[in-house]
This record gives structure tokens, sequence and C-alpha cells, in this order.
């Protein structure tokens, strides 16, 4: 069994020419722990400890986009023939189902972004069902702003 050994490389210090004058010397404080044969690379004791921001799940926009590829679906695979007859299948208003429905129209990272709880902070289902740029470059730069 493999004990976890550890490598550390170099002092701080300045950065150092050789003798031939070709090759600079830098010591970087850094260490390399072998861990069940994975290499970490660990920070010195003073840094800072950083960690990704957490995914803050909204379920509301969440629901909204599955809704709108579902009910896009449904519209493609011709189980209905307008919107209208959707909406009274689902017993919602039409206009709703329209702007709902304008959310497959989002771009793939947006999309991608809300279903993992990674969305801009503050973006909110109101703003999404308002009317918004087809453009994903677009999107992107208002969703930001938002």
């Amino acid at each position: 069994m493999n004990r976890p050994t550890t490598l550390t490389l170099g002092p701080i210090g300045k950065p150092k020419l050789s003798r031939d004058g070709r090759t600079m010397v830098v010591s970087i404080p850094i260490s390399f722990r072998r861990q069940g044969g994975r290499k970490r690379v660990v920070t010195p004791m003073n840094a800072e400890a950083w960690s990704p921001p957490k995914p803050q799940v909204d379920n509301t926009l969440i629901k909204a986009v599955v809704r709108a590829h579902r009910w896009r679906n449904m519209l493609e695979s011709n189980l209905f023939g307008s919107v209208r007859e959707l909406a009274k299948a689902e017993k919602i208003n039409e206009s709703y189902l329209c702007r709902v429905l304008r959310l497959t129209l989002l771009s793939p990272a947006i999309t991608d972004a809300i279903l993992n709880g990674l969305q801009p902070n503050g973006l909110e289902l109101a703003q999404l069902l308002k009317s918004i740029p087809l453009e994903w470059d677009q999107q992107k730069s208002i969703l930001n702003k938002g």
C-alpha cells in the first residue's frame, strides 16, 4: 500500500540566472501530494481558500423551461393542431402559453445555466417572459445586465 508522499519545491525567492546566462530558475512554493494514485496541488498555508459558487436552483425558472420544451414537443409531434388547442387541454391562458414557449428560444448556454442553478443573480421568470432577442449574443448581454 502506497503512503501519501509530499514533494515541496524550492523556497520562495528571486529567480536565479544560470552560469551560462541561458537558463533562469524560478522557485514556486507548491507541493504535490499523491493520494490514491492522484496528484493534488496544495496551495501554501497562508493562501485564501477558493471554491466555485454554489448553485442556486430556481425551481420556478426550471419548471417554466421544462414546460416550454414539453409544449413545443407536443406541438411539433402534432399531438395538438394549434396553440389554442394545447392551451385548452392544459387549462391555461393561451397568451401565457405563448410567452412560456418563447423560452425554447433561449441560448443553450442560458438554458444549461438555469437547469444547473448557475443563472445570473437576480434573473427571474418575469424578465424572461418579456420579449427577448433571438440572437444568443444579445440574450447573453441583456441577461448579464439584468
